[in-house]
Parts: C-alpha cells; sequence; structure tokens
C-alpha cells in the first residue's frame, strides 16, 4: 500500500496573499503532489476549463452533492458562489499515489483539517500585512473598489483564524515563502533526505 495515501497538504489564506502562487510552485516542485480540483458554482472564465480548473456545477448539482454528503467541505465564499471539495477527487489523487494538494478558503481548510487531523499539513500564507494585501488587490487590476474593501475586510477576519492551522508563512518574500513551504512538506512527507530524489 501506498504509504502516502490519506496524506493531505492544505494551502489557505486571504484572497491576494499568494497562496496559489505558492501551491503552484510546489505542484512543479515535487510530481507526487496532485492538485485537488475544486467544485464551484460560478460561471467558467476564459479560457477555464470544466475538470481542469474547476468542476463547474449548477447550484442545483451542487445542492445535490450536499445531500448526498459528497464534499469534504463546502462553503458559500460570497454570495450565491458555492466552492467545495469533493471526496471522490481526493480519492481519484490517492489511487494515482499521489498527495492532493487543498488551494481553499480559511473555513474549508478548518473543516478538512478537522477531519483529517492527523494525515494532513496546513499552512497558512500571510500576507505581511492588511495595507499589503489591499495593495495587491489593486495591483491586479481585477476588481472594483468595493471588491476590494470586501475582499479586505474578509481577510482581516479570516487572519484571525492563523493559529488553528499547523504553520503560518508570512509570504514578504515570495521566493523565501515557498522554499519556506516546500520545507514544511519535504519534512511532513518525510521527504527530506537531501539524497533522494523526489517525484521518482
Amino acid at each position: 500500500m501506498n504509504s502516502q495515501r490519506g496524506k493531505i497538504i492544505i494551502l489557505t489564506a486571504p484572497s491576494g496573499a499568494g497562496k496559489t502562487s505558492i501551491t503552484r510552485y510546489l505542484l512543479s516542485k515535487f510530481p507526487k503532489l496532485s492538485f485537488s480540483i475544486s467544485a464551484t458554482t460560478r460561471p467558467l472564465r476564459g479560457d477555464e476549463k470544466n475538470g481542469k480548473d474547476y468542476y463547474f456545477l449548477s447550484e442545483e448539482e451542487f445542492h445535490e452533492n450536499i445531500r448526498k454528503h459528497a464534499f469534504v467541505e463546502w462553503e458559500m465564499v460570497y454570495q450565491g458562489k458555492y466552492y467545495g471539495t469533493l471526496q471522490s477527487e481526493l480519492e481519484r489523487i490517492w489511487d494515482e499515489e499521489k498527495t492532493p494538494v487543498l488551494d481553499i478558503d480559511v473555513k474549508g481548510a478548518i473543516h478538512v483539517q478537522e477531519q483529517y487531523d492527523r494525515q494532513s499539513l496546513s499552512l497558512f500564507i500571510q500576507p505581511p500585512s492588511v495595507d499589503e494585501l489591499q495593495r495587491r488587490l489593486r495591483q491586479r487590476g481585477t476588481e472594483t473598489e468595493e471588491s476590494i474593501q470586501a475582499r479586505v475586510s474578509k481577510a482581516a477576519y479570516e487572519m484571525s483564524f492563523k493559529h488553528h492551522f499547523n504553520k503560518v508563512i508570512i509570504n514578504h518574500d515570495l521566493e523565501k515563502a515557498c522554499a519556506e513551504a516546500e520545507a514544511a512538506v519535504k519534512e511532513f512527507l518525510g521527504w527530506d533526505s537531501p539524497h533522494r530524489h523526489i517525484g521518482t
């Protein structure tokens, strides 16, 4: 049996803190990690693909999965926009003898950690400050001022939960934050031998 089966790596953060960049870094570094694709009711954007970026579900389909207890976690992250992690998605990745990496909302991350306490490594990515987070969101150029204020307010609230997670990484410098995350993952999965080639 694969010794990694049942293990999960969770990355969570306020929006704009850099968790997606760190998630991508870890996935590129370790072939034995696999991105856990979330389900959502939000519309497909740009060149996104169903089953690659998200599993795009109707609200009816999403609620049916809730009724069937098919989700490990789910949240209404924004009004009318649901996101969740399907149990079948974790099983799919474990069947490939890989370790799922979840890039999810703070409340969802707490739910997963509660269910897989001894099997999970949870990393909370923290921006250097709320002001810096606001600056980053403005830099993206994809948000209205109202949306930025809503995200900043939500971020301040989410940062109050950081003590729930195994490790807090302050993303002041992305390269250093990636290195910290890499070291934590290696230790958690027992990949810290300097002579062992990861992913073979």
